[in-house]
């Protein structure tokens, strides 16, 4: 009987090696086709940013940053020039 039981215990690890090694390569296919499409998502973005919506001699970030609003100390400085203009 102990023969029976070392050899089920050999099947199953050789098993779980084999399960293991499918899983891995899977999860990294998956892995390196989520990355390729989430690149390339990324590079399709920055383009229609660039042609789209920058301003002459603004980079793609600049303008994501102002298209997302989170520059707006450039634009909140222009209106206090010409507020001080108008007092004048």
């Amino acid at each position: 009987m102990s023969k029976i039981v070392e050899a089920n215990e050999k099947i199953a690890e050789k098993v779980v090696e084999g399960y293991k090694k499918i899983e891995n390569g899977v999860v990294d296919g998956y892995k390196k086709i989520e990355n390729g499409v989430v690149e390339g998502f990324g590079n399709f973005t920055d383009k229609c940013v660039e042609v789209l919506f920058t301003k002459e001699g603004e980079t793609v970030e600049d303008a994501k940053k102002r298209l997302r609003g989170e520059d707006t100390s450039k634009e909140e400085a222009a209106p206090e020039k010409e507020d001080e203009k108008k007092g004048e």
